[in-house]
């Protein structure tokens, strides 16, 4: 019943593409938005660069220095993870997640925000990758429901943290859907887009957080990616997930679907070679020249971390240093920092 009333309520709301999910998303949120949107409208291609910094408790701003070491440049966006990989509540560190966030914000840089979410029907956590849980008991009063609503405290109290530091979010959870590695991951698509609207409603209206912008990843290649879109009024950006030395359409799989969604789209996770073992021999030249030929529409990008890092491959330089990559010494001023 719990999941039926949340469906109905939230299927009831309706946005204009182009304003904020959050309709009191706060004025810098607002402004980095706008931003995405008229490089969107634009007919250049401009991308916003981003780069994973590792999980909760690992991450490293050396992940972005390699960066700045061998191009001169630096990253837009940093990405971070609220991890919780196996320990439940225990890895949902917040902390230094949160301390790299704000560094990153105060020296002018954007702040990228997944959340890899510990499985709530399992009573001591963990079980990221454990399949055969029915994601419609998130929303069904029971001890699988409370788990998942001790868990969005966690994060909540994370980005509250963050959201009176002045810190905006490009907020990412609960990405690759539509693949079946993750516990929410193949579900029915109605349900997880109610999970999803739940997610929002609880943490805009409930846990008053203006300082999101939400980003809707699914995995390319796989279900089609739009099946799962929570709606215009719950969504800022999108992108698909993709690991492959190939830009093109027989590569990177479903981009079409996103024809009719008005919203700026990118490569919200990116790697060459493959989702394991990278050889680190990519020349990254051909991931611009691949998403001018094949994805003009492309306006971001977030590559992961360790051998599929720009700094890791080949002519970083020439690609951090092309004027279609911008990073944050090429940002509008005011967007970021103090």
């Amino acid at each position: 019943m719990l999941l039926v009333l949340a469906l109905a309520f939230t299927a009831a709301r309706a946005a204009d593409p182009t304003a904020p999910a959050d309709p009191d998303l706060n004025p810098r949120g607002r402004a980095i938005l706008s931003w995405f949107q008229q490089l969107s409208a634009g007919s250049e291609l401009r991308l916003v660069s981003g780069q994973f910094a590792g999980w909760s408790g690992s991450a490293s701003i050396g992940e972005l220095g390699r960066i700045h070491a061998a191009t001169g440049r630096w990253p837009v966006m940093i990405g971070l993870d609220y991890c919780g990989w196996d320990k439940g509540e225990a890895l949902l560190d917040v902390r230094q997640p949160n301390q790299l966030a704000t560094a990153y914000w105060q020296a002018g840089g954007l702040v990228n925000l997944s959340w890899h979410a510990p499985n709530p029907s399992k009573p001591n956590g963990g079980g990221l990758k454990e399949r055969g849980m029915d994601l419609a008991t998130v929303l069904t009063p029971g001890a699988t429901h409370d788990r998942w609503m001790k868990y969005l405290d966690a994060v909540a109290a994370g980005l509250q943290e963050l959201q009176a530091a002045g810190v905006v979010v490009i907020w990412r959870p609960l990405h690759e859907m539509n693949g079946g590695w993750f516990w929410w991951g193949a579900q029915d698509p109605a349900t997880f887009i109610a999970v999803w609207r739940h997610m929002f409603d609880y943490l805009t209206q409930t846990k008053k957080l203006h300082n999101l912008i939400w980003a809707y990843s699914p995995n390319h290649g796989q279900k089609p990616a739009d099946a799962y879109y929570p709606g215009d009024a719950y969504v800022d950006l999108v992108g698909l997930d993709a690991y492959t030395d190939h830009i093109n359409p027989d590569k990177i799989i479903g981009f079409e679907r996103y024809a009719g969604i008005r919203k700026p789209i990118g490569l919200t996770e990116y790697g060459p070679h493959g989702a394991s073992k990278p050889p680190g021999d990519y020349d990254y030249r051909r991931l611009l020249d691949g998403i001018e030929k094949n994805f003009p529409q492309l306006r971001h990008f977030l590559v992961w971390n360790e051998k599929w890092n720009p700094a890791s491959n080949h002519f970083a330089r020439e690609f951090y240093n092309d004027p279609r990559v911008l990073t944050r010494e090429t940002m509008p001023p005011g967007l970021a920092g103090p």
